[in-house]
């Protein structure tokens, strides 16, 4: 399997800003250590998303989610750790249920999506993730106040590089997994929302055993580090 670069690959768009189960997680808000530069702006964080989003096998500091606010703090964009929405298993439609069963708080400054690994799993169609996830990112966008700038999705990794998926055509899962990317990416594009590509950071882990978690499915912390590293320029720049 090929290997794309690291670089930044990021659809960032210039774009104006436009007028049942119960989850799993939902952290509360923590203070943050005041601004070096005198401000005392704090910004609230909705993760939406699945086990990837928990950090399943992880420690709770080495989620993805935990680890892109640290690294916004030390930049002097305070970013609360989040409140998370998430599921192992949950596919697209999953995340709307919970959505509407479970409602968060009214607004927040910065909401994040990552979803759609469980819809190639499952054998979901793009058609069916594709009208998911129009109405999943425009409900993000009114979680940030209607400022699609507020909202960033990362692609859906490729967990055909993992143990798990030993015995798996491997081929199929990548093509796949492009696919429901593309069209994740280009809904983005349409709705001004950022698109931040970790799929081939996560292709790294293919016999990589420090960037797999110990159930040999989800990735490690230090792999969630790199996704966090990935996406953290481009959210300090929608923050500021």
């Amino acid at each position: 399997m090929l290997l794309r670069s690291f670089g930044l690959l990021l659809v960032l768009l210039a774009c104006r800003p436009g007028s049942n189960p119960v989850p799993d997680l939902t952290l509360p808000s923590v203070v943050v250590p005041p601004d070096p530069t005198g401000s005392t702006k704090t910004y609230t964080y909705l993760a939406l998303g699945d086990s990837y989003t928990i950090g399943t096998s992880v420690e709770e500091s080495a989620r993805w989610g935990w680890q892109l606010p640290n690294l916004l703090r030390t930049k002097g964009v305070l970013v609360q750790n989040p409140d998370i929405l998430a599921r192992a298993g949950w596919t697209t439609t999953d995340l709307l249920g919970a959505l509407a069963a479970n409602p968060t708080k009214p607004r927040y400054d910065l909401v994040s999506l990552l979803i759609g690994v469980n819809n190639q799993y499952q054998g979901k169609s793009l058609e069916a993730y594709q009208s998911d996830l129009g109405t999943l990112l425009k409900t993000a966008i009114d979680k940030a106040g209607g400022v699609p700038q507020r909202v960033f999705m990362l692609s859906t990794h490729d967990w055909g590089v993992t143990p798990f998926a030993a015995g798996d055509d491997r081929a199929r899962i990548a093509r796949e997994i492009d696919q429901f990317n593309a069209r994740a990416s280009a809904l983005c594009a349409q709705l001004c929302v950022a698109f931040i590509d970790i799929t081939p950071i996560s292709r790294t882990a293919y016999g990589d055993v420090l960037l797999v978690a110990s159930d040999q499915l989800h990735f490690s912390g230090k792999m969630y580090g790199l996704w966090a590293e990935q996406a953290a320029g481009s959210v300090e720049k929608l923050l500021r």
